[in-house]
């Protein structure tokens, strides 16, 4: 899929030719940043989601070794092609989006874009950027953790086709058997997640920033990004955690199963069967991803505002 054309869409409608320039660089970078950092914390990942949608897992340890007794190395990385060039644009996007909002809101109100936001200005902007995150990525979110999921045993125990082939596949497969709402399953939970963790992860972010930054400095120095950006990572992740196990749930869900009516009735019915405590399951594992990630995303985030703003004004 290709997003290009949504970025430069949302920039001419949004943004002056100085920001665009800005956020056009922002999106090339997060490319790059969030595919690697996708790419090395994706283990963890699948370990996170097998836990959360599957109950036979005593914790975290004995779910990596059941997935490498039965799969080896590759059962960690099931869909991981798809989900590293799908992830790095949909989060280039997601963070375009944000500035693109924040300086047309900060337009509205103050009547220029470089005016300081208010907290609620930075909130909405981080709404609108997860709202866009939610439309563009929910179909390969579904195919990533029916990937994780699906049982593949080593050549060694069994030689059982699986299911999906791959994560390309698996789309086709979905499309076909479930129809168009298939490929959108968990959308609700998916919304309710990132609308709600985007807004609380630029805001912490912001307020970190302008908290630790010492009176007469207008930029935030490289410790004080390192540990707002972490901070916000955790504090996100952690609030969205609940959202996050009940979207995994409704998206394994597949035809012919039909577990799961929807959101509340997936709520309920976990809430019932495993207690309170099954919505903060992967919590942990949640918090140690998103602290080192979200260190090196914001960290390239400032440096690529810098490097343009430095380029435009001598201009």
């Amino acid at each position: 899929m290709k997003f290009g054309y949504l970025r430069s869409a949302i920039s001419c409608v949004f943004i002056s030719v100085g920001e665009n320039q800005r956020s056009n660089a922002i999106c090339l970078l997060e490319i790059q940043n969030s595919g690697l950092s996708t790419a090395v914390g994706y283990p963890l990942d699948t370990v996170k989601v097998r836990i959360q949608t599957e109950g036979h897992y005593n914790g975290i340890w004995h779910c990596i070794q059941e997935t490498y007794r039965t799969e080896r190395v590759l059962g960690f990385y099931k869909g991981v092609s798809a989900s590293v060039f799908t992830v790095s644009l949909i989060s280039s996007v997601s963070f375009g989006t944000y500035r693109n909002f924040l300086c047309n809101i900060c337009k509205l109100r103050y009547g220029t874009a470089d005016a300081k936001p208010s907290g609620l200005d930075v909130s909405l902007a981080g709404s609108a950027a997860g709202a866009v995150r939610v439309v563009l990525m929910t179909p390969s979110e579904v195919a990533k953790v029916r990937m994780q999921t699906q049982r593949n045993p080593h050549s060694s125990v069994t030689s059982s086709q699986p299911k999906y082939r791959g994560s390309l596949h698996c789309l086709k497969v979905i499309a076909k058997e479930e129809g168009f709402g298939g490929l959108y399953k968990g959308c609700s939970a998916l919304l309710w997640r990132d609308c709600s963790s985007s807004a609380i992860y630029f805001l912490t972010y912001s307020s970190l920033c302008d908290w630790l930054t010492p009176a007469g400095k207008n930029k935030p120095g490289l410790l004080v990004v390192l540990l707002s950006g972490g901070s916000a990572g955790v504090l996100a992740w952690g609030l969205a955690t609940p959202m996050d196990v009940l979207k995994s749930r409704m998206q394994v869900d597949e035809s012919g199963q039909h577990k799961y009516k929807g959101l509340i009735h997936c709520a309920r019915e976990s809430i019932r069967k495993e207690g309170i405590k099954v919505l903060f399951k992967g919590l942990g594992l949640n918090c140690i991803r998103a602290f080192p990630v979200n260190m090196v995303v914001f960290v390239t985030y400032e440096a690529v505002l810098r490097f343009t703003e430095h380029f435009t004004n001598k201009k």
